[in-house]
């Protein structure tokens, strides 16, 4: 597929939305909704965007936009499925849309349901790492050494972020994807294959920066999405039933560079720093064992 076609006009979010500057979830809609058309359905539960979309009869959205609670999205998006299917309308793609909190935490018990049932739908969790609509909270996907208001100062998270992509690939479900806002035309292809699968619960972990959250300079948000990438903290790789593993893109970049960008991670010592740069480097190894079969 060429890039002019992979970057299709057709612009499915409007202008008018109520996000924070540089906030790298209403990146993450746009392009989502750039890449799977009008013939689109968007559950959404209590999350930021809940907000950022707007109330009825307002919307910052084009396609038709389901509100539901915290813990529901996967039993929605089955429940909306099949509503479909008895239309006919087996051409709509259906989206659960959920930041972390909704996803590793409250709604992972529905999203786990679903994928166990083989519901056809794309569920996308779009990964801010912590609770932000309330006022930043940690969540199981906040990272270790964070700093938030439930971890604030030196109290800073002691345990590691939840890896949700082994979960969800655990579930042998057809297809899990981590993918990142800096990198607009891979996260599109893998829409587009997830689109394509059409049997089946697939699964994309959609890394999306919060500049209000993490404290950093709004124009910096897809510079340090980039380098969540290049840093390997958040490499970019497909699973396929459960057991094919793909990297699409890594680096050599030393987390150093990526957590000194952020303020959550200011209290952190060099040798703070070098324990999470050790982790990185089991984990970057671990997956290219899986890789290489």
């Amino acid at each position: 597929m060429s890039k002019s076609e992979l970057f299709e006009e057709r612009e499915l979010m409007n202008t008018g939305h109520v996000g924070c500057p540089g906030c790298g979830a209403t990146i993450a809609m746009k392009l989502a909704l750039r890449a799977l058309g009008d013939k689109t359905m968007v559950v959404i539960p209590a999350c930021c965007w809940a907000i950022i979309a707007g109330n009825y009869p307002q919307s910052a959205l084009k396609v038709p936009v389901l509100n539901t609670a915290f813990a529901t999205t996967g039993a929605v998006c089955s429940g909306l499925r099949a509503a479909l299917d008895l239309r006919g309308e087996k051409d709509t793609t259906i989206i659960g849309w959920a930041g972390d909190g909704g996803t590793f935490d409250i709604g992972f018990q529905a999203l786990s349901a679903a994928a166990e049932r083989g519901d056809d739908f794309i569920y996308i969790c779009y990964d801010n790492e912590a609770y932000m609509n309330t006022g930043v909270q940690r969540s199981s996907s906040t990272p270790w050494g964070a700093s938030t208001m439930t971890t604030p100062g030196a109290s800073w998270k002691r345990t590691q972020k939840k890896n949700i992509v082994e979960i969800m690939a655990a579930h042998r479900i057809p297809y899990t994807a981590t993918a990142n806002i800096a990198f607009p035309e891979d996260l599109e292809r893998k829409l587009r294959k997830a689109r394509s699968i059409r049997s089946g619960l697939r699964f994309i972990h959609l890394f999306a920066s919060c500049p209000t959250g993490w404290g950093f300079a709004p124009a910096d948000a897809i510079k340090i999405s980039r380098m969540a990438v290049l840093s390997r903290a958040f490499p970019l790789y497909e699973v396929e039933e459960g057991e094919r593993y793909t990297i699409n893109s890594g680096g050599d970049a030393p987390v150093y560079d990526y957590l000194r960008m952020q303020n959550r991670f200011r209290r952190l010592s060099d040798g703070d720093i070098a324990m999470i740069q050790e982790h990185i480097n089991r984990e970057w190894e671990r997956l290219n064992r899986k890789a290489r079969g």
